[in-house]
């Protein structure tokens, strides 16, 4: 149970991450604001992650466990509600950074928890379940919470997120166990662990693997519809066919990484960069399309579960940190991705070229799998 309520947490945070996107319209009626400006309060959220994986992570890193995760959860609980009644656009910019600043140390400790939990070679499948709620975040809380504020308005939505925050607390002060501090030394003694030639590889093969894929999610809407022949009606469904394939294959590449992690990474990322060309190839087709966004929903959440529990095993003693510090990476990568895809865009006139560009940075990612699966060979001869 204690997994369990550590991925309603992620789940609840997911949604107030991702549901945004949905009501910017409405927040920009509401405060009159242009769409534009609207759209920074994505940004501002995943500069509060960037930011606070790192430096939240070193302030609290000799803080038990369970304390850790209820400050954390109540600083979500409480950075949503301020969402909620912010009377003005720059404060609920500033709403959305505080409320982005715990994401990334929470999700590392629940991950390292979870990891911690699990029975010996099982830790892949307990990083899963924890990564479940970031499935279900965006296959069902983020249409949720948009349907929300579209019919009782935006400022409903986050005060939903809050109310799913605070009922994940409760289940969190219940079950969750409490665990002291990995930091026994002196706090900056942790940033050792970056020196580590593994963390370091474990770092760049979560932010080269999922560059690629998440340029498609970026831009999916108009690859859909403008290259893959769909109305607008049906980008709900397809997007639900992408989560629905992401629930899958994140318990799939859990229970791969449990049993082989760097050469089940490997496989996973050379079958994620042969789905991206076969949608380029195939982009003109709408069952090819429907197809292809369902597998790379699988494809693109089965790398999570193994990418993270390698940043886990090669960390060492402070897996806290190299996690909120990969999670900060993942934020950089998804920053990157609207940007790269945008160029695309504007370079060739159509999303299609998307696939391709995304394909080949994907076998970036693949390349530093087995680099790190070759060093890791090396190491025990």
């Amino acid at each position: 149970m204690a997994v369990v309520s550590l991925m309603l947490v992620v789940f609840s945070l997911t949604t107030g991450e991702f549901v945004v996107s949905g009501i910017l319209p409405d927040v920009a009626g509401g405060l009159a604001i242009p769409l534009s400006a609207a759209g920074l309060l994505t940004t501002a959220y995943a500069i509060g992650m960037i930011a606070g994986g790192p430096v939240v992570t070193l302030l609290t890193a000799r803080v038990s466990r369970k304390p850790l995760v209820i400050g954390l959860v109540t600083a979500a609980v409480l950075a949503n509600a301020a969402s909620a009644i912010a009377p003005s656009y720059p404060l609920l910019l500033v709403s959305r950074v505080l409320a982005g600043l715990v994401v990334a140390t929470f999700f590392a400790v629940a991950i390292a928890t979870a990891a911690a939990e699990a029975r010996p070679g099982k830790q892949g499948s307990a990083v899963a379940k924890v990564a479940l709620g970031l499935n279900l975040g965006i296959v069902l809380g983020a249409p949720l919470g948009t349907y929300v504020g579209q019919h009782l308005g935006w400022r409903a939505t986050f005060w939903s997120v809050s109310a799913a925050a605070a009922l994940a607390l409760l289940a969190v002060l219940r079950f969750v166990p409490d665990r002291p501090s990995p930091t026994t030394g002196r706090v900056t003694g942790e940033l050792r662990v970056f020196t580590d030639r593994r963390v370091q590889l474990a770092i760049a093969l979560t932010a080269a693997g999922n560059v690629g894929v998440l340029t498609v999610f970026t831009y999916l809407a108009p690859l859909l519809t403008e290259v893959g022949g769909f109305p607008a009606s049906a980008v709900p469904v397809l997007l639900l066919g992408y989560g629905a394939g992401a629930v899958l294959g994140n318990a799939v590449g859990g229970r791969l990484a449990d049993r082989a992690l760097l050469p089940s990474l490997a496989g996973l990322l050379a079958g994620l960069a042969g789905v991206l060309a076969l949608a380029w190839l195939g982009a003109g087709n709408p069952v090819a399309t429907a197809v292809s966004t369902v597998l790379l929903g699988a494809l693109a959440f089965a790398i999570v579960p193994g990418m993270q529990t390698r940043v886990i095993t090669a960390a060492g003693a402070a897996p806290t940190l190299a996690v909120a510090v990969n999670a900060s990476g993942y934020q950089l990568a998804a920053a990157l991705a609207g940007w790269l895809g945008g160029g695309v865009i504007e370079t060739t006139g159509s999303p299609r070229p998307i696939y391709p560009v995304a394909a080949a940075l994907t076998l970036g990612g693949l390349g530093i799998a087995l680099y790190s699966l070759r060093q890791d060979r090396r190491a025990r001869v």
